[in-house]
Formats: C-alpha cells, sequence, structure tokens
C-alpha cells in the first residue's frame, strides 16, 4: 500500500475539497445518526460532515497512518477517526446513515465487490455518495520502471451505468452524473506535484536516491509536454463521476 504525505496532498487543498462538496450537497438523508467517511484522508473534508450533521457521529476510516496522524487534531466527542482498510470494513448491516467516499473507492481493485457491503449497511433513507476520478494523465510505459509496482493497466473505475444497474439492483434509487474540471494550476511542474499526492505515491515508495530523482525528472518531462504552462497557469482538465444512491 502506498504512503501519503499530508503536506503534499493538501498543496491543492481547494481543488480537491470542491468535488466533496459538490458530492455532500446532493445527499438527501436531512438527519442522520450515524455517517461514516471512507478515504477521509487528513480529516478537513470530515470535519465538514460533523458539522454539516451535528446531532451525528461521524466516524472516518483511512488506511494511512501519516493522514490519521494529521486529522487526530480535528477529533472530538461527535467526530473521531480510525485506521482501516476500505475493502476489509465489514459494517453491520443497516447500522449507517450516509456513507461517503470521496476520491477513494478507486484504490480499491475489486470495489464492485464492495458495494453490496455499503448498500446493506444503509439504514433506511440512508445514502451511498462516492465520487472517483475517471481519467488522468496516462505515462507512456518508457516512463515506469518495469521493476516497481504501481497502478498499471485499466483503472478499476466503470462505466457510470454499470454503477446505476448495480445499485439500483441493490434496491436503491440512484443518481449519477460526470463532471471535468478544468483546473488552472500554479507554479512550477504544478502536474508532478498534484500527482505527487496520488497516483504517484507508489512508485515514489519504491524508488530512492538516484533513481527516484531520474523518474520524477522523466514524469516531468513528460507531463510539461503534455500539459504545457501557459502565462495564466497550467490547465489540467480532470473528469470525475459522481454517484448518490438512497435507500427509500
Amino acid at each position: 500500500m502506498a504512503s501519503w504525505d499530508p503536506e503534499q496532498y493538501a498543496r491543492f487543498a481547494d481543488e480537491r475539497a470542491r468535488p466533496f462538496h459538490e458530492l455532500v450537497a446532493r445527499i438527501p438523508t436531512t438527519a442522520p445518526v450515524a455517517v461514516v467517511d471512507l478515504g477521509c484522508g487528513p480529516g478537513t473534508l470530515t470535519a465538514t460532515l460533523a458539522a454539516r450533521y451535528p446531532d451525528a457521529a461521524v466516524l472516518g476510516i483511512d488506511a494511512s497512518p501519516q493522514m490519521l496522524a494529521a486529522a487526530a487534531p480535528l477529533a472530538t466527542p461527535q467526530l473521531s477517526f480510525q485506521l482501516g482498510d476500505i475493502a476489509g470494513w465489514r459494517p453491520q448491516r443497516g447500522s449507517v446513515d450516509v456513507i461517503v467516499a470521496n476520491a477513494s473507492l478507486q484504490w480499491v481493485p475489486d470495489h464492485a465487490a464492495l458495494l453490496p457491503v455499503l448498500a446493506a449497511a444503509l439504514d433506511d433513507g440512508g445514502t451511498l455518495a462516492f465520487q472517483v476520478p475517471t481519467g488522468g494523465p496516462i505515462l507512456d510505459a518508457s516512463v515506469l520502471d518495469p521493476a516497481v509496482p504501481g497502478p498499471r493497466g485499466a483503472s478499476p473505475v466503470r462505466e457510470p451505468a454499470w454503477y446505476v444497474r448495480t445499485l439500483a439492483g441493490l434496491g436503491l434509487a440512484v443518481d449519477a452524473w460526470e463532471t471535468t474540471y478544468y483546473h488552472v494550476l500554479p507554479g512550477d511542474d504544478p502536474v508532478l506535484e498534484w500527482f505527487s499526492g496520488t497516483g504517484l505515491r507508489p512508485y515514489f515508495d519504491a524508488l530512492s536516491g538516484a533513481a527516484l530523482d531520474d523518474f520524477r525528472a522523466r514524469v516531468a518531462a513528460e507531463l510539461r509536454q503534455r500539459y504545457p504552462r501557459e502565462p495564466f497557469g497550467t490547465i489540467l482538465p480532470f473528469p470525475r463521476l459522481f454517484v448518490v444512491a438512497h435507500r427509500p
């Protein structure tokens, strides 16, 4: 499992937060008692769930000790954090009112098998809300070190209609949509910096010293070619799929 750097991840905090807020705004459940944030990261967005649902117990779950260390100061009697793997989470049936997974399910290779578990966890009137990236730089194989295990190949994210059919088949009313964000990023090599906080982490973990420096230089060169810097910044198109599934 890749390690996570909360400071690196937070470099584009506003851009990463916007999809979360747009997802949560569509949740129809109004008075939840139990709320879970799967893949809570440094906890800043999980804390907004506690503010949105002041009468709910809010739990953030993440597999990264580094992220949970950053989240720990945000804990309150209402808001708690727990180390755990999303793929292995097995809540009791009907025990949760709102489940949020913001840009986290794509890290679970067989997250399709997890959907029935999440649907069964919802109480009557409960909602599962998640968003996942559906695109991004797919680096040329010549740039990637074949000795380094990493996220090669097809994304585990399915077509939007598949999620609608699957969740509807589990008895949920489904609202799904896609959005492409056109982020304007400042600074030098901003696309490299963006993915240094997410998709490139497995490679960075596996390399060190001159090998890591060489890898970063090769990736940076390719990304600069694909996403050239303009006078106002660098444009990064970033498509995402949103799904809000509600148990009537």
